[in-house]
């Protein structure tokens, strides 16, 4: 496994990523996404740390925005906690974490002392509803946006669009509840998965430079 931690800025530019610097460039990235995040901050988060940032490819990206769907807690606080980790330990965890945090809490506090006054009124509500169909719509167009990553994902390509139907159709058509949608389906991914992963690879060839023509076999034999 990668130690990112030990890693310099160079050594990640040679593989077109970046890293935070220190403990305050980590807190103030996580503030400055934090405040972006009106309504669904998912597509805020993928922008942010993968586009313009590039702390994480989108490969990584999706399965690490995937271990934090299925613990506990809300999703982007569980994301800032394990990359917060990657690069800093637990200091860089906490750090993310407050950074996550700390302005957003104020403002919401302020926010719900005005909205207190004005939340019966028709304007308000429409406006609210308004919003909720830009997130919603921000969160659809990061779901495209990610699915060119699942060609490195070890299950086929039927398997993986068969998983996202169900997931839709449970979630939106049968109203089921996430945990058991992630028990059920996350379940059954996670352990295809495994098998195929457990499976002996298939022998790697390359050039033979003594030969010339003839290909020589490397790795393990299926």
């Amino acid at each position: 496994m990668t130690n990112y931690s030990d890693m310099k800025d160079g050594d990640l530019a040679l593989l077109g990523r970046s890293r935070p610097l220190s403990l305050s460039q980590l807190f103030w990235a996580f503030t400055w996404l934090s405040l972006q995040g009106f309504g669904g901050v998912l597509a805020v988060v993928q922008r942010e740390l993968v586009d313009k940032r590039r702390w994480l490819s989108r490969e990584e990206f999706v399965e690490e925005w995937a271990v934090a769907q299925v613990l506990p807690g809300a999703n982007v606080v569980n994301l800032s906690l394990m990359l917060g980790d990657r690069y800093f330990g637990w200091r860089g965890g906490l750090t993310a974490l407050a950074g996550l945090l700390c302005f957003p809490l104020l403002i919401v506090l302020v926010v719900a002392v005005v909205f207190a006054g004005v939340s019966d009124l028709p304007q308000v509500q429409g406006a609210l509803r308004g919003m909720s169909a830009v997130a919603a719509g921000m969160i659809a167009a990061v779901g495209l946006k990610l699915l060119p990553s699942l060609k490195t994902n070890v299950l086929p390509a039927l398997m993986q669009y068969g998983v996202i139907a169900l997931t839709f159709v449970a979630i939106a058509v049968l109203r089921m509840r996430l945990i058991w949608v992630l028990l059920l389906l996350g379940g059954l991914g996670a352990l295809w998965a495994y098998r195929l992963l457990a499976r002996p690879r298939p022998a790697q060839t390359k050039p033979d430079p003594d030969s010339g023509s003839e290909p020589a076999k490397t790795g393990d034999t299926a």
